[in-house]
């Protein structure tokens, strides 16, 4: 069970973004996440007019390391760690570590 999912609001704790909080539009691959509006990067592109895509820079969300963002406790209003439950019935949830509540 991943303990990161699209539309989780997350929070990022290091890098240039530090403090910003989004939500999460997808992950990319295991141990990367692209979060929206944050880590935003520059892509000059050419244009293609069979597309009728136009050049020029274009900014986009760029992908960061899921080690640089903690999920958002609305509750406390701050990050939080993420843990696994386990029921009676074997059925797994996610819970905030700092106050036990579901996540989902």
């Amino acid at each position: 069970m991943n303990r990161l999912r699209n539309d989780d609001e997350v929070i990022v704790i290091t890098g240039k973004d530090k403090g910003k909080r989004g939500t999460i539009s997808r992950l990319v691959g295991k141990d990367r996440v692209v979060v929206h509006g944050v880590n935003m990067v520059k892509r000059h592109t050419k244009g293609n007019p069979n597309e009728g895509q136009p050049g020029g820079i274009i900014e986009k969300e760029a992908a960061l390391n899921v080690s640089n963002i903690a999920i958002f406790n609305p509750e406390t209003n701050k990050a939080d760690r993420v843990g696994i439950q386990v029921a009676e019935d074997g059925a797994k949830k996610r819970i905030f570590k700092s106050n036990g509540q579901d996540i989902d």
